[in-house]
């Protein structure tokens, strides 16, 4: 198929890539001129593991390129998928703007029979009113060809985003003609059948109409956030009573019906999607009737956690005006640069407004770090014993493999003061107390076990 992608973000991008993987003719085409110079000479302006490697495989193969130009990216085109953002607005509403007009310029710029696929995250009802745009926009300039609108939402985990398309868990399809949804899941065909050294790969279908496969994402994302934050809450009452949550949340995953999955205490999520889809999802249950008063909460400790951890951090240290804290790990998960809702970002913000000198580590996201918070005196560091060096306490944010890699007696030989305020639950409570360390974590006792760290990802989140 010739196939068009608008929006060459995260979610877009994959997409492109590894459509052309599966032998479409794809064209990405984005507003950023800086972006599309990039990605047409092959560098990928993210950091996503495998992504470089799949755009110079579709570019030197003549199979993926990029555009500005809405003609190049319309003409002669099939399916167009729509990846643009969707920010949120005061309130919770999310900012649908940019998918209107993508909307108005298929109607403008189409040169046949166009499928408009909705990949960004968008409310239930979103294809409904594209549809109206698009026929409004029709009538206006006399174009008589058909565009059809479907829904056919990602999955996908920031750090795993390349293998989560090549391989996902399912694919929703959602469109008003039944054979509009089909026509979408022809162009997954090279997938699920195999194709050159690409395995075939058997994954559940859901064919549905449009608002169903809308409320399908918004509903998904929902329910993770909700079991992170039930896991949160679990955790401040383990404190409270001397259990161990960890154990806790084993004895949960056990159930079949639970699984063990989500359930890891710590900083809470952050990230694109969650965040933002947790409040879209609130907005719209209000807009039609409903107090979504469970979300609410949800959202409430979410953000509690990280108050929750300078609780912690004051504790040890009772004031922190004029201190030195350490925060490792900056982008909200492993294997991302990624700093949007990064919970280490709000922390640096909060102890900068306090008073403390912040330093940051992170082994990809420092790049990102300066141009966000630089100009709040942050200081960021590429090694992590350096950034530890004479601080007086450190707040783990981020489980990097780095990270996990220190010892206790890093932490001991490294900081000025022995304070430890592990908010991913890394390290193992009694091996840190061993080391003189004042070890602190989220709903473990000190002396408590530790995860096997092969199971306990991060509070992982799918795209915009």
């Amino acid at each position: 198929m010739r196939v068009a992608v608008i929006g060459v973000g995260h979610v877009g991008l994959v997409t492109a890539a590894c459509l052309a993987r599966w032998g479409h003719d794809v064209i990405g085409m984005d507003d950023d001129e800086a972006k599309v110079e990039s990605l047409t000479a092959g560098n990928v302006p993210f950091y996503e593991p495998g992504l470089q490697e799949l755009v110079t495989e579709g570019v030197d193969g003549g199979r993926l390129r990029f555009t500005g130009s809405r003609t190049e990216a319309l003409d002669g085109t099939e399916i167009a998928f729509v990846c643009v953002g969707t920010p949120g607005l005061p309130g919770g509403a999310p900012n649908l703007a940019y998918v209107e007009q993508v909307g108005v310029e298929a109607a403008q710029y189409a040169t046949g029979d166009l499928i408009l696929v909705e990949k960004s995250t968008v409310p239930a009802n979103t294809g409904v009113r594209l549809r109206q745009v698009i026929q409004r926009e029709q009538a206006r300039h006399g174009a008589t060809h058909t565009i059809s609108v479907a829904s056919n939402p990602e999955f996908l985990k920031e750090g795993s985003a390349v293998h989560d398309t090549l391989y996902p868990d399912r694919l929703v399809i959602g469109a008003a003609i039944p054979s509009v949804a089909e026509r979408v899941r022809d162009a997954y065909q090279p997938m699920l059948d195999g194709i050159g050294d690409h395995p075939a790969h058997d994954c559940p279908v859901v064919l549905t109409d449009l608002q169903t496969a809308e409320l399908i994402k918004h509903a998904s994302n929902a329910f993770l956030a909700t079991k992170i934050s039930f896991i949160n809450a679990v955790a401040r009452v383990c404190d409270l009573v001397g259990a161990d949550v960890s154990a806790v949340a084993d004895g949960m995953g056990l159930d079949q019906r639970i699984g063990r999955q989500f359930l890891y205490p710590g900083l809470g999520y952050g990230g694109s999607c969650f965040p933002k889809d947790v409040d879209a999802f609130v907005h719209l249950a209000s807009s039609v009737g409903y107090d979504f008063k469970l979300l609410e909460e949800v959202r409430a400790i979410n953000v509690g956690m990280r108050d929750h951890v300078l609780d912690l951090l004051r504790q040890e240290l009772w004031h922190v005006e004029g201190k030195v804290v350490t925060l490792l790990g900056a982008a909200f998960k492993p294997g991302t640069d990624d700093l949007r809702e990064a919970p280490a970002i709000h922390l640096a913000r909060a102890l900068v407004a306090a008073g403390a000198t912040v330093r940051i580590y992170d082994p990809v996201a420092i790049p990102n770090v300066d141009k966000l918070v630089g100009d709040l005196g942050v200081v960021t560091f590429t090694d992590p014993i350096e950034a530890l060096r004479d601080a007086h306490a450190t707040i783990i944010c981020t489980e990097w493999p780095q990270v996990r890699a220190l010892t206790p007696a890093d932490f001991s030989g490294s900081l000025g003061y022995p304070i430890v305020i592990d908010g991913r639950n890394v390290f193992d409570p009694a091996t840190m107390v061993a080391a003189g360390l004042h070890y602190h974590s989220i709903g473990r006792p000190r002396g408590g076990p530790i995860p096997d760290a092969a199971d306990a990802p991060a509070a992982t989140t799918t795209m915009p």
